[in-house]
């Protein structure tokens, strides 16, 4: 299934994606796509539900973020080996953990926002994981069950917040607007190979994340498992897992984004994203 929300900001409503790429409106029989609506048993309440009779919504609807209410934004950094070493750090041992702030989720095709003071915003497009169900103290083998699905992901950092302002990463990577994810919740079931997907970003037209899952260092799985060693994670959770080469940073020289730029990115299977940069009001 593609789940998603759709309208307004602040007030959307759950939404399916038919088999003709239609959004069927679910609202009346689903209250919300979040923590409470994605646990294995509602999404398997969901598959036997006929939703051709549902209303169909206009194409043109806003998106907004694929899951409400997350409780935990979590990221996994330099999780690719060939990032890590265009940001000229070390390949981690053990994943890189670091938080957005959850006021950062917005709609897929929602503008970014350049904070104030703001002069390194970059790019990264990245897979990320949604929780179904609570993990706490779960093996590698087991972890794929937790996940409900997975989503699209640009993980907008500001380099200067991030690099340049102390040892914490939170601050460059938890403004406003800088955790869109969507347009789609996809169940895992619809994702022959997770450890397979393609993925990209562009910038006004030119390619520059060009990459592969297949190049994670740590996978979902892992990820999964690892995390709860630490924190329970609860059902709509996101976890999104680093980002392969061709950041801003990574760049020769370093080029990074201004107002009236346009992003898109994208994941085989899941989805793309459309963005535009401006100015924080």
């Amino acid at each position: 299934m593609k789940l998603l929300r759709f309208g307004l900001k602040g007030h959307e409503k759950p939404g399916m994606l038919d088999q003709d790429g239609k959004i069927r409106d679910l609202s009346s029989i689903l209250a919300d796509i979040d923590g409470a609506n994605i646990q294995p048993e509602q999404l398997a309440y969901l598959r036997t539900r006929d939703i051709t009779s549902l209303p169909i919504v206009a194409d043109d609807v806003r998106l907004g973020s694929c899951v409400n209410k997350v409780g935990k934004f979590i990221c996994i950094g330099l999780n690719y080996a060939d990032h890590a070493t265009e940001s000229n750090m070390p390949i981690p041992s053990e994943p890189e953990v670091f938080s957005k702030f959850t006021s950062a989720i917005c709609g897929p095709n929602d503008d970014i926002i350049q904070p104030k003071g703001s002069d390194k915003l970059d790019w990264e497009v990245e897979l990320a994981i949604v929780i179904g169900s609570k993990a706490s103290y779960v093996s590698e083998q087991n972890a794929e069950q937790h996940i409900a699905g997975y989503c699209v992901c640009n993980d907008v950092s500001e380099r200067t917040f991030q690099l340049e302002r102390g040892n914490q990463w939170d601050k460059g990577k938890g403004c406003d607007s800088f955790g869109p994810i969507g347009p789609y919740l996809v169940t895992k079931d619809e994702i022959s190979d997770v450890a397979n997907l393609s993925l990209w970003l562009e910038v006004n037209g030119q390619r520059f994340q060009d990459g592969n899952t297949k190049t994670m260092i740590f996978k979902p799985a892992f990820i999964v498992s690892y995390l709860s060693q630490f924190t329970t994670l609860e059902p709509g959770d996101v976890i999104t897992t680093g980002t392969p080469p061709g950041v801003g940073l990574g760049q020769k020289p370093p080029l990074y984004l201004k107002v009236g730029d346009k992003v898109t990115l994208g994941i085989e299977g899941l989805g793309h994203q459309n963005q535009k940069v401006v100015r924080v009001e």
